[in-house]
């Protein structure tokens, strides 16, 4: 039986680490679908996996890897056949099923999202999880109301993953987007990703967050949590939506019921994981037309899946900007 290379990670002695290895078919999770992997991605939580820096894996040993996009070597699912190109994220992927970072994976069919026209293997991993939960943030956001007209929409963590293709997509829908970021250096950045103005996070007075400030935003994409996210819903607009993502400062949050009893405000979590696959599906048909980033390349860095243990660091420590995408099979 034909051996290939996947990224795994154990507990050893009570610590996570993680290694490349052989393994076969056999060794894989059951499930209808086999696809050969072409590219996956790196993100925020694939690094805390393979690191142990956060407690994700909740099953060892487990192929890493939230994201995938492929072709199906072998479907028992009619749905699917052979030679398919798909994508698969989230749901139980690379947390307690064998994930992407292999030559080919193993899943059960009803987690798998066919390629939509437009996207191709590597464009639908530059988007991959983080593309995905900016889209359904924006989808969320406009349910509720929002529209370019009704005024500017803050972004926050604006250079990473989801920051960057929420820049990218409401800038191309027409929407006045703020980017908000501690890297003044990636001002240029962020502008060419259409974002019409960068506030820095230095200039912000966090330690005077009062329950109801001037209203400002009409919209907010929230990657941090903590008192960026406290300070983004005192000077939310009436009617105005806020998709709350993220929490790379901290899952605390503090404020008061004022801007959602006097302004109207909506507080909209995005839940990338449990999505409904109806909702999936067109999230990504939007992804591939209305809502596609008009600027990939400009955030996408590509590596080997030999380079990608030493990304986990760089992402961690937010030195990484944009997405980063694993050629596996290519």
């Amino acid at each position: 039986m034909t051996k290939f290379k996947a990224y795994r990670i154990f507990e050893e002695d009570g610590k996570v680490t993680s290694r490349f290895v052989d393994m076969q078919l056999d060794e894989l999770d059951p499930g209808e679908v086999v696809i050969k992997v072409a590219y996956s991605s790196v993100n925020f939580k694939d690094a805390l996996a393979a690191t142990g820096a956060g407690k994700i894996i909740r099953r060892f040993p487990c192929n890493g890897g939230i994201d995938l996009s492929g072709t199906v070597e072998d479907s028992s699912d009619p749905r699917f056949k052979a030679g398919d190109s798909v994508i698969a994220t989230s749901y139980d992927i690379g947390v307690s099923r064998d994930g992407g970072y292999a030559e080919y994976c193993r899943v059960p069919a009803d987690w798998v999202v066919p390629m939509p026209a437009g996207l191709d293997p590597y464009s639908a991993m530059v988007l991959g999880t983080a593309g995905f939960t900016a889209g359904l943030a924006v989808a969320r956001m406009e349910h509720d109301g929002l529209k370019p007209e009704n005024g500017p929409v803050i972004v926050d963590g604006a250079t990473g993953g989801v920051g960057s293709v929420a820049v990218d997509i409401l800038a191309g829908a027409g929407y006045n987007v703020v980017a908000l970021t501690g890297k003044a250096a990636e001002t240029d950045y962020l502008k060419k990703l259409g974002a019409t103005e960068v506030m820095l996070r230095s200039d912000l007075d966090l330690g005077k967050i009062r329950p109801l400030g001037k209203e400002t935003w009409a919209g907010a994409v929230d990657n941090l949590g903590g008192d960026i996210l406290s300070w983004i819903a005192s000077t939310m607009k009436t009617g105005g939506a806020l998709a709350s993502i993220g929490l790379a400062a901290s899952h605390e949050f503090k404020t008061t019921v004022m801007p959602f009893i006097l302004r109207g405000v909506s507080l909209v979590g995005i839940d990338s994981v449990n999505a409904v696959m109806d909702v999936r599906k067109n999230v990504w048909q939007r992804l591939a037309t209305d809502l596609k980033p008009r600027h990939l390349d400009d955030m996408a860095a590509s590596i080997a899946f030999d380079e990608l243990p030493g990304t986990f660091d760089k992402i961690l420590k937010a030195q990484a900007k944009g997405r980063t995408v694993v050629k596996i099979g290519g």
